[in-house]
């Protein structure tokens, strides 16, 4: 209770004047030097040190050595691929999968007594970060209508909680099933089968907010909406470029694939708006000499582009080597796999009759010799694999974006050759394990097919709700009960204060959870927290440690058994809290035997292997070191949209016209370099140099000079979308090397800014990315407007 008592304390210090000594303090910021090369031995002190400070030195370090090793349990943090033979005996983890388990492992408990103690009202004005430092949680706790605390409730009790409610209901379609990243494949499948005997495909997920864009941009191109590489061509790779993604935080042991391709000749193109440690040089922290030298410098070339002048930029690489290509016919160009391989060459060709480089090199904000020096990098070269992250995902037009990447990738026949292809770097650990298990508000005619012709019942044909759209169906009334398998799902989403007053409209919401998180507090009419298993703990059904299997960026599936003792004895693991629910509503309706799937994972697999391609033998194979791939035509065979004979189709896309007022600016949201997703583990961004704070936004000086204010100064933002007033007050303005009209901010702090309206085409996930804001003084007078059951800053006025 700690950080709880000393939340007056802070509250004083956020309307605290600078003082002369330092004029940037609010809650003590401190700027120290920007890093120019991430990882390194503080990277490795500030992961032991998340240990001590969640009182588990011992517990902890045991398992980060058992980490994503062959006989241990997978990281609960990023999904990067670990190598598929030997990993390393000093450890295959990096400082923010420390950081991840050390929460998990963690002794500090949120018991019964604790609710008892506390307010909901008085958690929901703590921070994330203090809500989240509370510790694990022991039991499952009930909120009644109308009242103040959390109580704890039989799983019994709960179960029947929830049965009565579903069944209540008027149509399945008045519920929705939400699933986060960490989820495992066994529970995911079993999740989603209940969800569809129960008769809804309302099944929002996180991949909705982060990689649906990238699902969305390849499957109907190259037939497969994930990756094509392997961990093994980053190091075969010729060129390998990474946009709208910063490895030194989103995905550290990347940056170790980067070095080792660096080191076998590999060119390094980096385009990002700002130019992030991770991006520009390693240290590894396992290597003596690597540490004494001052580690590998890893970009090449560094494109400093404007927030959504990507596209523009892309444009511009295509009309130089379409330049080169005239002037070494058959040199630059696979003529050969574009004849063979795609559809659309020569409609692809004639749009660039109209682009002057002059012209895109303004609109993408990198000049025109770094543009030029970009594509001779790829010009000659053949094995190129280009990265992504959600830096393109949440723009508005990242669809064609990423289409726009694939067409490069196609001219060069860069994509089912070793050392090239696509590369989208998703988040959280099994998010792509979790849509390979069905789990998707949109399946196919296929998956449903074969679900149907095993389990014997009729599925619901009607596509779901996505979490935009499943937010606006919960602030109309259509969705009544929610449940929430992991995530924080209000920390996650869009338009705060809008998705807010939806879920105070429920009757009820359910969240599965490790830990407290703040989407306990802003609850429905009556709300449920059921405790379960983090990765690292030991799953035990019937006296026998179990394995459950994730999947990886890569696709690999692969086994995950933990192996410290649960915090209480009062937990169960995911999949056996879905088939007690299942039970508990579906009754002797049921034509699924979910008991069978409750006493065993094995069960699980069995049935998954009947239901979906790839899983063959997939108990024995999930067993074997290092797991298993799972098919993909694009990467193994060239074969790509099936509608256009295993084709892929060059894609015509458009500029965006970002064009911006005077006094607008564009905003990105993005991480902390202390935080993974909305898991907050302190104040500080090593890399970019902030100490102590987190309501910052990073501004070009220019910028800052031209609207008359200076470095230091408080400022309030805000965003006029949909004709509505949305602020978020008091931010300290941070000089940075940003293109001119770029901001950046962290979330979720800046969630509140993001209209649910402001989406990405095709793929309607929230375009974080792409805010347009204005910059006022800080006014005292719109602080105390805050609503103080959200996040300070959570405030929207008609």
């Amino acid at each position: 209770m700690e950080d709880y008592n000393k939340k007056k304390e802070i509250e004083e210090a956020i309307r605290r004047e600078p003082n002369a000594e330092n004029p940037f303090t609010l809650l003590d910021l401190k700027l120290t030097h920007v890093e120019k090369a991430a990882a390194g031995v503080p990277a490795v002190m500030a992961a032991f040190s998340d240990l001590f400070e969640e009182k588990t030195p011992v517990r902890g370090m045991r398992a980060l050595f058992k980490m994503n090793q062959m006989d241990g349990f997978d990281c609960p943090s990023c999904a990067w691929p670990d190598p598929d033979d030997e990993r390393s005996v000093l450890g295959e983890y990096c400082e923010n999968g420390a950081k991840a388990l050390a929460e998990e492992a963690t002794t500090k408990r949120v018991t019964p007594e604790f609710f008892k103690q506390n307010s909901v009202y008085d958690l929901a004005k703590l921070d994330d970060y203090q809500i989240g430092k509370m510790g694990r949680l022991t039991d499952p706790m009930y909120l009644a209508p109308g009242a103040t605390h959390y109580e704890p409730i039989s799983w019994e009790n709960a179960f029947k909680k929830i049965a009565e409610h579903l069944n209540a209901l008027e149509s399945p379609d008045e519920a929705a099933f939400y699933t986060s990243g960490r989820t495992s494949n066994e529970a995911s499948f079993v999740y989603q089968l209940f969800a569809k005997e129960f008769g809804t495909n309302n099944m929002p997920d996180c991949s909705n907010m982060c990689h649906e864009t990238s699902g969305s941009a390849l499957r109907p191109t190259i037939g497969i909406g994930k990756g094509t590489v392997t961990l093994e061509d980053f190091h075969d790779a010729e060129v390998i470029v990474i946009i709208g993604q910063n490895p030194g935080t989103n995905a550290p042991r990347m940056m170790s694939a980067l070095a080792k391709g660096k080191k076998n000749g590999a060119k390094i193109i980096a385009i990002n708006p700002l130019p992030e440690a991770g991006l520009m040089g390693f240290i590894n922290p396992q290597s003596v000499k690597a540490v004494l030298r001052g580690g590998v410098q890893l970009a090449d070339l560094y494109l400093p582009v404007k927030i959504n002048g990507d596209m523009a930029l892309l444009k511009a690489l295509e009309l130089l080597l379409i330049g080169f290509e005239k002037n070494n016919p058959g040199k630059v160009f696979d003529e050969g796999f574009i004849k063979e391989k795609t559809v659309g060459y020569e409609d692809f060709l004639k749009q660039f009759d109209h682009y002057q480089l002059d012209e895109l090199a303004a609109l993408s904000g990198v000049s025109r010799e770094d543009l030029v020096k970009a594509a001779e990098i790829l010009a000659f070269k053949k094995r190129i694999i280009i990265s992504w992250g959600m830096g393109l995902t949440q723009q508005p037009n990242g669809v064609d974006m990423i289409r726009e990447i694939l067409n490069i990738l196609l001219l060069k026949g860069s994509i089912g050759i070793p050392g090239a292809g696509v590369c989208p770097v998703r988040g959280h650990s099994n998010v792509q394990g979790n849509r390979t298990m069905l789990i998707d508000e949109k399946p196919t005619d296929e998956q449903l097919d074969r679900l149907e012709k095993f389990y014997g019942f009729k599925m619901p044909r009607k596509h779901g709700y996505d979490v935009v759209r499943a937010i606006k169906a919960i602030h109309e009334e259509k969705i009544k009960v929610m449940f929430c398998m992991g995530g924080n799902f209000i920390s996650a989403t869009p338009d705060t204060t809008y998705t807010a007053n939806a879920m105070r409209k429920l009757n009820l919401l359910i969240c599965v959870s490790t830990k407290l998180n703040r989407g306990h507090l802003v609850h429905g009419k009556e709300a449920l927290i059921l405790p379960t298993y983090g990765r690292s703990d030991k799953d035990i059904v019937n006296g026998e440690l179990q394995i459950i299997t994730t999947e990886n960026s890569m696709g690999v599936v692969q086994s995950s058994r933990g192996m410290l003792d649960a915090v209480s004895d009062n937990l169960i693991n995911e999949t056996q809290i879905v088939c007690r629910m299942a039970m508990a509503t579906l009754g002797e309706r049921s034509v699924v035997n979910w008991q069978r799937y409750h006493d065993s994972y094995d069960a699980v697999r069995d049935d998954i292997e009947q239901c979906i391609p790839g899983f063959e033998d997939y108990n024995i194979r999930a067993r074997k070191k290092g797991g298993f791939y799972l098919p993909n035509a694009a990467r193994d065979e060239q074969s790509f949209a099936k509608d256009l004979g295993g084709r892929a189709p060059f894609t015509l896309t458009e500029i965006p016209d970002n064009t911006l007022a005077p006094d607008e600016y564009m905003m990105a949201t993005t991480r902390t370099h202390d935080q993974f997703n909305t898991t907050i583990y302190g104040l500080d961004d090593r890399y970019r140099g902030i100490k102590n704070e987190r309501r910052v936004i990073f501004m070009n000086q220019n910028d800052i000079d031209k609207a008359g204010f200076k470095a230091g100064d408080r400022v309030d933002l805000y965003n006029y979308d949909d004709g509505i007033e949305r602020v978020a007050p008091l931010f300290i303005i941070v000089s940075y090397q940003i293109p001119e009209k770029s901001t950046v901010t962290y979330f979720p702090e800046t969630n509140v800014l993001v209209s649910v309206n402001n989406v990405v085409k095709e793929s309607n996930m929230p375009a974080s990315k792409y805010v347009k804001i204005k910059i006022k003084k800080h006014d005292p007078e719109v602080y105390k407007k805050v609503d103080e059951m959200l996040y300070r800053g959570a405030v929207q006025r008609p």
